[in-house]
């Protein structure tokens, strides 16, 4: 099922809710996505976030997060790890959605030769390095539109609304400014979710 750009020109903790339970494709793996974050923009710009790479305003590294909805947003984390972002809210407003984990739908052969046969299936794709590995991404897929069916990578089975899913929320993982924002979610009882870990710079809950 196509995705309406308009699901995604949304405030980031919206568009987040509707990707949890949609699906990315990337070659032959299809992912369900499980778990994301919202992060927002600039203190001048509609949704403040302090933590998101785009507080500071636009850099050659986060201009897709400044860009249309539905794009990919891929950085790379600690020197090592590709993480994999979809960007929403409407052009010019900086906001995103982090994948965080998901569950393989199909292509499980193709990810077990990414990630190796020690973690078990449902961990494959759990915490957003792990993902980015399992669907195969690199740098050079930042930009892509991921609404466009020629793409490479693409969404789909993305829904308007989320009741089709059981959401839970919580704060994000990580992050040392803006920790205790709700702004996880996830879909509960998913054995793919991971875990929780509280930015020891962050201020006490």
């Amino acid at each position: 099922m196509d995705v309406d750009v308009d699901i995604l020109r949304a405030h980031p903790t919206e568009a987040a809710r509707r990707l949890v339970g949609a699906r990315i494709r990337a070659g032959d793996v299809v992912m369900r996505i499980v778990e994301v974050e919202a992060y927002g923009g600039p203190d001048a710009g509609a949704w403040p976030d302090p933590a998101a790479h785009s507080f500071r305003g636009p850099t050659p590294r986060n201009s897709v997060m400044f860009g249309p909805a539905g794009r990919l947003y891929v950085y790379l984390s600690y020197g090592m790890h590709l993480c994999v972002n979809i960007t929403c809210g409407p052009d010019g407003d900086a906001a995103a959605v982090l994948l965080r984990a998901g569950e393989v739908v199909e292509g499980l052969d193709t990810v077990r030769a990414r990630r190796g046969q020690r973690p078990v299936v449902a961990k494959l794709a759990s915490g957003p390095g792990n993902l980015g590995q399992a669907l195969g991404v690199t740098l050079s897929d930042n930009g892509i539109d991921v609404l466009d069916s020629a793409s490479s990578i693409t969404l789909f089975d993305c829904a308007d609304v989320d009741a089709h899913v059981d959401i839970a929320e919580g704060p994000r993982v990580g992050v040392s400014t803006a920790a205790d924002r709700p702004w996880r979610f996830w879909i509960r009882g998913s054995a793919a979710i991971s875990s929780y870990r509280r930015s020891p710079r962050a201020a006490p809950a």
